[in-house]
């Protein structure tokens, strides 16, 4: 996936935009992502994809790493994203907040 492409569906949030509050908020658990414009909060597709962002950031940190953003780039396409989360809707996993 691409900076730009989306990670959280329900509340249209961003790679880059998960990346950038990691980076300006320094958040100490996970969890403390949804505080980025709710992200996670939805249906829960994008919960393993923050925990897995989220550890890279700590993995970043500890090597004192600037280059986090290259660190975490999926072999997923954001194509394979979108089908993906369409199936776990279909399949009554997870259900998007009404619009």
């Amino acid at each position: 996936m691409k900076l730009d492409d989306k990670v959280c569906y329900c509340f249209h949030i961003s790679k880059r935009k998960i990346i950038n509050h990691l980076r300006i908020h320094r958040p100490r658990r996970a969890s403390q992502l949804s505080e980025c414009g709710g992200a996670g909060t939805g249906c829960g597709w994008c919960v393993p994809y923050l925990k897995r962002y989220f550890a890279e950031y700590e993995k970043a940190a500890a090597a004192d790493s600037k280059d986090f953003a290259e660190l975490n780039e999926e072999a997923i396409t954001a194509e394979e994203y979108a089908q993906q989360r369409d199936q776990y809707i279909q399949s009554g996993k997870g259900t998007p907040p009404a619009r």
